[in-house]
């Protein structure tokens, strides 16, 4: 009688284990990008907080805008970048930027962001 084979073969196990690192690098490379993100959002949420408190002219905004991201060290965008709108007595502030991060070889991962933050 033939004896059932159990478990994974160790070519299976390897195939596996290549498919794991492929995502996982792809995770490691793209972490910090999602992280500017993060703090590109949760500045244009400060932001916005402050001008509620206060005055909220276009050129305070991009000061404050830049004063946040000089210290967070956010470089993927700038104040520039970011669209102010006012439309019947709301300011909207709206930054959309892509992202590339070199993944292996001349194989690169983009990624593109699209976020607004509303002042009322």
């Amino acid at each position: 009688m033939r004896q059932r084979q159990r478990g994974m073969t160790f070519l299976g196990l390897l195939i596996i284990l290549a498919l794991c690192g492929v995502v996982g690098l792809a995770g490691v490379r793209l972490f910090p990008v999602y992280l500017n993100y993060f703090k590109v959002v949760s500045t244009l949420k400060r932001v916005a907080s402050e001008a509620k408190a206060g005055g909220s002219d276009e050129g305070s905004l991009r000061n404050s805008i830049d004063r946040h991201w000089n210290i967070e060290d956010i470089t993927a965008l700038n104040e520039k970048d970011v669209e102010i709108k006012r439309e019947n007595g709301v300011t909207t502030l709206h930054a959309t930027y892509e992202d590339k991060v070199p993944y292996l070889a001349n194989v690169s991962l983009s990624v593109d962001f699209d976020t607004s933050v509303t002042i009322e």
